[in-house]
């Protein structure tokens, strides 16, 4: 219907549908959700207005609208064994705040991972509600290791007492210690919160620990690793069950998104299946060979490694390219990254040294550790070649010179590894 009655929108998504397709994407946060979610993204929930809760509405013919919410919620308990779980918040940040109104007093003391280390800016941006309305302590990375530094995390806590501790990041490639971040705030009677978006697939795929039975509550994305659509849920203690649902509605939001509980259903469904693990493994499995390739190349990757699906390039230091150069590099040899500050960064928070790119969504596709081979391939002949061009005609090493894909020769180079892209992602569709 939507080619018949507009052809223009209806030819952007094809545009769109065709690039995904035809491209490799790294870009951490960014995954393929199945035909099943896309079909509850786009139900006719969409029409139902349902402010409240199950059994609490505000408005009259909520019955399947509740025994879907309900579906939902005994999915995503079953998932990550909470005891409470709410699927209402619109977004991340939205339950983020959702937790430090529930939590937190303005002015009240947060510890965290810092912002330049792997962190996201919705935990403490200055521009950022969480860093306009709290006072941040940021805990940070051993600078040998590339680390978090348990004992220095310990040492700020008892040192500040702050109200809540929060072990996340959005940018480190490590596991975390939640028995050690339990202890520390207990000894500070913290309240300590996990924000998961980037590893609740690794913890429902049995790959990483739960911090579920660690945290007082804990949040996630579902959009990201669980391949479910653009959302977020909140788990906690039962104990904490009334405060979390008041700040979610009415504390920060009106009437929920149903087609969007609907589609979340589905992902946790999908989540429960045994074959979802066997994606976790194979996600971690295919992020260690990628790094081990691009280390092998001359790449210096933060930490040296990775313990899950993320990896932290330092494009910079190892082959003095900026991030915009090394980005449209590699988006011209249609491989999808994204720029990122590594710890202790020299460069600028918008001209930073690291490139991250993430395994998730190329596995999706279910290419595995031999296409992990060609992709890290792909990815350093763009970021050499690149290089080669940029030094034969420029003396100037640490500003950006865009002008160098102007290069007919580069062009040529890039177009080839480019067709390589393409006849590897015709092997591996997204929807077959």
């Amino acid at each position: 219907m939507l080619q018949q009655n507009d052809r223009v929108l209806y030819d952007l998504i094809q545009s769109e549908s065709k690039r995904q397709d035809e491209e490799i994407e790294l870009i951490a946060s960014e995954n393929y959700v199945s035909r099943d979610v896309l079909e509850a993204n786009g139900s006719i929930l969409t029409n139902k207005y349902s402010e409240g809760y199950p059994g609490k509405r505000y408005y009259a013919w909520q019955e399947f609208i509740d025994q879907i919410e309900e579906l939902a919620i005994n999915r995503a308990k079953e998932l990550f064994g909470a005891e409470y779980v709410n699927v209402q918040p619109l977004s991340w940040s939205p339950a983020n705040l959702a937790v430090y109104l529930w939590v937190l007093k303005p002015g009240d003391k947060v510890l965290w991972l810092s912002l330049d280390q792997g962190w996201h800016l919705s935990h403490g941006h200055p521009l950022n509600f969480s860093g306009l309305l709290y006072e941040i302590i940021p805990y940070t990375l051993d600078k040998d290791t590339e680390i978090i530094d348990m004992d220095e995390v310990e040492r700020l806590a008892l040192e500040h007492k702050p109200q809540m501790i929060l072990a996340w990041f959005s940018a480190y490639p490590r596991s975390l210690d939640w028995k050690r971040f339990r202890q520390i705030a207990d000894k500070v009677w913290a309240i300590l919160m996990a924000d998961i978006a980037h590893i609740a697939w690794l913890v429902a795929g049995w790959v990483l620990e739960n911090p579920v039975p660690y945290c007082d509550v804990v949040t996630t994305t579902t959009h990201k690793t669980l391949r479910g659509p653009r959302w977020a849920i909140i788990m906690s203690k039962e104990k904490f069950a009334s405060q979390i649902a008041r700040a979610v509605f009415p504390g920060v939001q009106g009437g929920p998104h149903e087609n969007l509980i609907a589609a979340k259903a589905v992902a946790f469904k999908e989540a429960l299946d045994p074959s979802f693990k066997v994606y976790a493994k194979q996600v971690v499995d295919n992020a260690r060979v990628l790094a081990s390739e691009l280390m092998n190349s001359g790449f210096k990757i933060v930490s040296n490694g990775t313990d899950n699906h993320l990896i932290l390039v330092d494009v910079f230091s190892s082959f003095w390219l900026t991030w915009k150069e090394a980005e449209k590099a590699l988006e011209l040899a249609w491989l999808s990254t994204n720029k990122n500050m590594i710890p202790y960064d020299p460069r600028k928070p918008l001209d930073p040294s690291g490139i991250r790119v993430w395994t998730p969504a190329a596995t999706t596709r279910w290419m595995k550790e031999d296409e992990m081979k060609i992709i890290a391939r792909i990815f350093t002949d763009a970021i050499k070649i690149t290089k080669e061009v940029k030094w034969y005609n420029s003396t100037v090493e640490d500003k950006s010179n865009m002008e160098v894909f102007e290069n007919k020769d580069l062009q040529v180079k890039l177009k080839s590894l480019k067709q390589e892209v393409l006849d590897l992602c015709k092997k591996f569709p997204i929807y077959k």
